[in-house]
């Protein structure tokens, strides 16, 4: 197969992964809280299955995926096994319930974030170039289904989950057309850490490894702020389609997909990451301003800026991972920066977002203003402590 057929079934192997996470995952607090009326810490925690499922989905990856199983076979497997868990979550109203049955279904999807990465890094010859590209219809994806939403103003339904179980099953079925690779053999006695991923970890006795993992995982518990409470707050804020307003962030984030191998290479590893974290001060600053002054202006001018943050973040921080660990680790090690965003980062986040929100909100009423002084702060103070502390390497 050509290097162009390649790439163009790397890029909807992103569109369909990505489709399926912005069909539910964005709307989600809103549903939650307007339809099944949950409170803060409920939505949260619902939100913090995500983050559970990042801890645990290292070790799913670095059991199969790098020493038995072929990535696209794993590939198939959890999205068949995630279209029914996303079905059942369309029946259930009650918390009790609804949230193990949520974590059973992130458990399934979070894995296959890593596994896209890296099924895209061993079909790629130069990933700091080509990488981007791929990975921007995945913004595709998140874009389509944002808009499906707000047309048919299902954002308060349990329709985005059934939406989502579909093109999961789609999925499933397309990941057996991916490319197959055997998985790696060694000559040596593999070792329980080894099969679990737990190898990968090897990589954080380097400091500027270690250094960027802590801080990636700390920049996103002011994040969690936005991924759990942003479309809930913009809905509050009587913008309508506030799913279609969200998805300026996604149009961002293809536009910056695409020049990102231009800028990378002028801003480095750091000064990336710094970017990320500044805009998203801007972006969280501007929801005080907004919701202090009832400007909804303040909110549309910074969605879009939520599409370079993550762009800029998330991909600089793929990319750093993948270059530093050995071909026989770069599941686990993809898996290990998933453990420290999605996984530990998100997690606090959640609980902290939920509890924030709850302290300031009472009789369904949100003070906005000062919830989101405190990601706010927070971004401020872990965007000083990596200026201090990250030294990049020079190659």
């Amino acid at each position: 197969m050509n290097i162009i057929n390649r790439k163009a079934q790397l890029s909807i192997m992103m569109f369909l992964q990505y489709f399926i996470q912005g069909s539910w995952f964005v709307t989600m607090g809103t549903y939650l809280g307007q339809t099944l009326h949950f409170s803060g810490v409920q939505i949260g925690l619902a939100y913090g299955t995500a983050a559970i499922a990042a801890i645990i989905s290292p070790v799913i990856v670095g059991i199969i995926a790098d020493r038995f199983f072929s990535p696209n076979r794993v590939l198939v497997f959890l999205n068949f096994l995630g279209s029914l868990l996303l079905f059942g979550l369309t029946r259930i109203e009650q918390f009790s319930l609804f949230l193990p049955t949520l974590l059973a279904y992130t458990i399934c999807f979070m894995p296959t974030m890593s596994l896209c990465n890296s099924i895209s890094f061993e079909n790629l010859k130069d990933t700091s170039k080509e990488f981007s590209r791929i990975r921007l219809f995945g913004s595709f994806g998140w874009i389509v289904a944002g808009l499906i939403l707000s047309v048919f103003d299902l954002e308060t339904l349990s329709t985005p989950f059934l939406i989502a179980s579909s093109v999961s099953f789609l999925a499933g079925l397309y990941a057996l057309l991916l490319p197959y690779k055997k998985p790696e053999k060694v000559a040596e006695k593999v070792t329980v850490g080894q099969i679990l991923g737990f190898d990968a970890f090897k990589l954080t006795k380097d400091r500027s490894f270690s250094v960027l993992l802590i801080f990636m995982a700390l920049i996103c518990i002011p994040l969690a702020f936005y991924d759990s409470f942003a479309n809930l707050f913009i809905v509050d804020e009587g913008i309508n389609n506030a799913a279609a307003a969200m998805s300026l962030g996604q149009i961002a984030e293809v536009v910056f997909l695409f020049t990102f191998p231009f800028l990378f290479k002028k801003l480095k590893y750091k000064g990336s990451i710094v970017a990320a974290i500044v805009a998203w001060i801007i972006m969280y600053g501007s929801f005080v301003l907004g919701s202090f002054t009832g400007t909804n202006g303040f909110l549309y001018a910074v969605l879009p800026f939520h599409g370079f943050c993550f762009t800029f973040f998330f991909v600089t921080g793929q990319i750093y991972v993948d270059q530093e660990a050995p071909s026989s680790l770069r599941n686990s090690a993809q898996g290990l920066i998933a453990f420290a965003t999605y996984g530990v980062g998100k997690l606090l986040g959640t609980i902290v977002a939920g509890n924030v929100v709850d302290h300031y909100s009472e009789g369904g009423a949100y003070n906005w203003v000062s919830i989101w002084t405190i990601p706010f702060a927070l971004a401020i103070f872990f965007l000083i402590g990596f200026v201090l502390l990250f030294r990049e390497k020079r190659r």
